[in-house]
């Protein structure tokens, strides 16, 4: 873990940013899997949500925090309800 101070000790900002990091890789992980069950490529998904195909894969990878709004997006380009999309496994978090 990085931290953001010349301590050895993380802060309590570091720890909220390395444990939002943990849920945005899983959630990105299960979005691949959703995506790649249902043999779509991150070129097709990005067009029919209607984002950029970077931003598919920034997600995917969990590098960013995505809005609701573009998850809703990506749920409808997949055709799989929104709850669906957000229920994944938290216990891959650490």
């Amino acid at each position: 873990m990085r931290l953001s101070s010349g301590d050895i000790y993380p802060t309590f900002q570091d720890m909220i940013n390395y444990r939002n990091k943990d849920l945005l890789e899983a959630f990105g992980k299960h979005l691949r899997e959703i995506r790649e069950s249902n043999g779509i490529s991150q070129e097709t998904l990005a067009y029919n949500a209607n984002i950029p195909v970077s931003q598919v894969g920034r997600i995917e990878r969990g590098e960013i925090n995505t809005t609701i709004s573009t998850i809703y997006l990506i749920s409808q380009a997949l055709k799989v309800d929104f709850i669906d999309l957000m229920s994944f496994d938290l216990n891959e978090i650490d």
